[in-house]
């Protein structure tokens, strides 16, 4: 297990705007360290740095790093190509990766690690709140949770250690949790894993790190797959025959409210803000965990009340009765098909208009099919270009050829520079932005275009 160096007191971030990356440099300033870093663009979250007094500056150029840098931590995204990283080498700065920097921090905590292809941001983010009711806890949430506003929570006394455990680049093989969730194991990542086969081997030995007296907590189709060695629960939307479940759901006003069956018995009537069945799921997770380090059903049923979601994860921008806009981070098939299907549960009588960036040119390429199959259950298709992340072009795989594979009449690929003034041109009464790549640039300025 990789260690951190001893007394740290400078630490630079290589790509220290990643939502990963940018939960760490919360940490290291936490524990007083002088934190700075590196990003290639500004951001919402770079911003917020800044006011937390992190040097942040955005020019390929080692005369910014600071002296006596003691270790430095990136990202996968950042090539071996970028001039800061081919000095820190020559001047062998000690380099970790977040993955292996979040493995250290947690190897004398008690660790709870949320897993899955989909879900998992959501999970840790409502796990961490109702832990935090009656527990003393750190986590790394993949996303601003708006209950916290952040994508860390901290106690200095902390014993817990609630992290997102992600499966890109196995980074969550660095973690050996006590608890663990896998809520689901679609194909994604394909770059990394190759085969299907090979990203299911990858949480079997996710699964394989999980302390001996610890449990797991998953699908009832995952368990025999995941071969584990510790005690297992199930878990489900409304399956009876899981450990834990919901029932007798209620969706009335845009509003949800259910109960959930646990070993330990039921919790009734759970008042629940946040959209989406597939967000009921996530919370039957969450509870189950929050069971397992003791928090009363009372203290659990209130938490769940109050969780407002995550940035990005079916977050209400504009709620009014002409008007409804939704930001949601779906970038795979089977995401968009559950937000799509959770948007129209939840509004039924409006035309649902989707503006969707693909995210990887490879990704759009593996799942072509699937992605226009999940995009024609929407009213109207706005399809932008795809956003590369850190992929080079692939012939014959844009926007173009995915938007070819929808059968539907109302669809349309438009620029960035263009989506505002055609969207206020067919003026939907339900928008919905899909995508993990800068579309969230965008999210401002279609609430403001369409904000009286």
């Amino acid at each position: 297990m990789n260690t951190l160096p001893e007394n740290i007191k400078t630490i630079y971030f290589l790509g220290i705007g990643g939502i990963g990356m940018s939960a760490l440099a919360r940490y290291f300033k936490e524990k007083g360290c002088y934190v700075s870093g590196y990003d290639k663009t500004p951001s919402f979250i770079t911003n917020k740095l800044i006011e937390e007094q992190i040097d942040i500056h955005f020019d390929e150029n080692p005369a910014l790093i600071p002296e006596k840098v003691d270790v430095v931590i990136y990202t996968p995204a950042i090539p071996n190509s970028h001039k800061e990283y081919q000095w820190i080498k020559e001047k062998e700065i000690p380099l970790m990766k977040r993955s292996e920097v979040l493995g250290a921090i947690s190897k004398d905590k008690f660790t709870v690690a949320i897993a899955g292809s989909h879900g998992k941001t959501s999970i840790t983010s409502m796990s961490s709140l109702l832990l935090s009711g009656s527990n003393k806890i750190i986590s790394f949430i993949g996303g601003i949770a708006l209950n916290f506003d952040s994508n860390f929570v901290y106690h200095p006394d902390a014993q817990i250690l609630v992290a997102e455990a992600d499966e890109y680049d196995r980074s969550f093989l660095q973690l050996h949790p006590n608890i663990a969730v896998i809520s689901s194991m679609d194909a994604d990542h394909l770059d990394i894993y190759q085969s299907i086969n090979s990203l299911e081997k990858g949480f079997q030995d996710f699964v394989k790190n999980i302390h001996h007296e610890g449990c797991l907590i998953t699908k009832p189709e995952f368990i025999n797959r995941l071969q584990a060695k510790c005690k297992v629960y199930s878990y489900s939307l409304q399956d009876v025959h899981c450990d834990f479940y919901a029932s007798n759901i209620k969706i009335y006003d845009e509003q949800c409210l259910f109960t959930i069956y646990t070993p330990q018995g039921k919790i009734e009537d759970i008042s629940f803000q946040t959209a989406g069945l597939y967000n009921i799921e996530n919370a039957v997770a969450a509870t189950a965990v929050a069971q397992m380090q003791g928090v009363p059903n009372a203290i659990i049923k209130q938490q769940l009340s109050t969780y407002k979601g995550v940035k990005r994860r079916f977050e209400y921008v504009i709620r009014r009765k002409d008007m409804v806009y939704i930001d949601d981070y779906a970038h795979h098939p089977n995401e968009l098909k559950e937000a799509i299907k959770s948007i129209k549960i939840m509004h039924p009588k409006r035309k649902l208009c989707g503006v969707f960036q693909p995210h990887l040119y490879s990704r759009t390429r593996d799942f072509a099919d699937e992605f226009a199959e999940s995009l024609e259950m929407l009213d109207h298709i706005v399809l932008l270009d795809i956003y590369p992340a850190r992929e080079k072009p692939i012939e014959g795989v844009n926007s173009q050829m995915l938007l070819d594979k929808i059968k539907k009449d109302e669809k349309t690929l438009q620029t960035k520079e263009n989506l505002i003034p055609y969207l206020q041109s067919i003026n939907p009464e339900l928008i919905v932005t899909f995508g993990a790549g800068d579309i969230d640039r965008l999210v401002d300025k279609i609430k403001k275009a369409f904000t009286p």
